[in-house]
């Protein structure tokens, strides 16, 4: 196991087994509150607001794992994907704050209320850790006819509507990565079409089926399509070149000056940040 992944691990059996401990001593017998309580002695779920086989979900697999072996119960990964992230963020806001149900937010969690999708945000749920950050990416199919963001971007300039992107909920991160980098490249947005998925899994399903031409996701995203030959990235939204694809540019390289990501957390509902105090209070 790298140190990161240590880290990571660590990081996250501190903060689940203080949980325990606030859950017991806020909701258990005067007795219970000086003892520390067993735990975890039953499976542990994550919630995964997107869909099943994209970058969240295969972070919160991996910690998953992790957390398998460390802990000793089962940890289970559970995707509600669907509005946009809504669904999932809102399980993970209103779960029942014993310690056994966690989740994965992303970065849409600080959107939803300002786009009226759903009254759910950053302030219903507690944060435990930062745990990845990747930069969006810009991916075709391994036979279109561009091999250069700039060759891109410019068909998409002079031939607008005609091409489609996807990669995740409209008003997404990728979605804005996207309008980011067309408004940065002096392309008016709209020349490019999103359509709405549920992840970059299915986005990048769809590419290779031909239901759209463009999909912005992470490089490690669409790494198992780019290794078999079916797709090819052709700009990275970030500051330098990951050094896991060396051969893919930044956009800021080909003179775009933009640069764009998403970010993951592990995640608890809001009202154990009220039972953390009350317990540190009560001793």
């Amino acid at each position: 196991m790298n140190e990161k992944k240590k880290k990571i691990l660590s990081l996250a059996l501190l903060f689940l087994v203080g949980l325990a401990v606030v859950a017991a001593g806020c909701i258990g017998s005067k007795e219970t509150t000086t003892t520390t309580p067993q735990y975890p002695t039953k499976p542990i779920t994550i919630i995964v607001p997107w869909a099943a086989g994209g970058g969240t979900d295969r972070t919160a697999r991996m910690l998953a794992t992790l957390l398998e072996k460390k802990l000793g119960v089962n940890v289970v990964v559970e995707n509600k994907a669907g509005g946009g992230g809504t669904i999932g963020h809102l399980a993970m806001a209103t779960a029942s704050p014993d310690g056994y149900t966690i989740g994965i937010a992303t970065w849409e969690l600080s959107t939803y209320k300002w786009l009226g999708l759903a009254e759910v945000s950053y302030q219903d749920v507690t944060p435990i850790i930062l745990y990845n950050k990747d930069a969006a990416a810009v991916i075709v199919r391994a036979d279109a006819p561009w091999n250069d963001i700039i060759e891109l971007t410019n068909y998409i300039k002079e031939h607008p509507g005609e091409l489609k992107a996807s990669g995740t909920a409209r008003a997404g991160v990728w979605d804005i990565a996207r309008i980011g980098w067309l408004k940065t490249a002096g392309v008016d947005p709209s020349a490019l079409p999103w359509i709405p998925s549920k992840g970059a899994a299915p986005a990048l399903q769809e590419l290779i089926a031909g239901g759209v031409d463009v999909v912005v996701c992470s490089l490690p995203e669409a790494k198992s399509l780019i290794d078999a030959g079916k797709a090819k990235a052709l700009a990275v939204m970030a500051d330098e070149r990951y050094s896991a694809f060396p051969d893919v540019p930044t956009l800021k390289e080909k003179g775009i000056d933009w640069s764009y990501g998403t970010w993951r957390g592990l995640w608890l509902p809001r009202v154990l940040l009220t039972m953390w105090l009350r317990f540190f209070t009560m001793h």
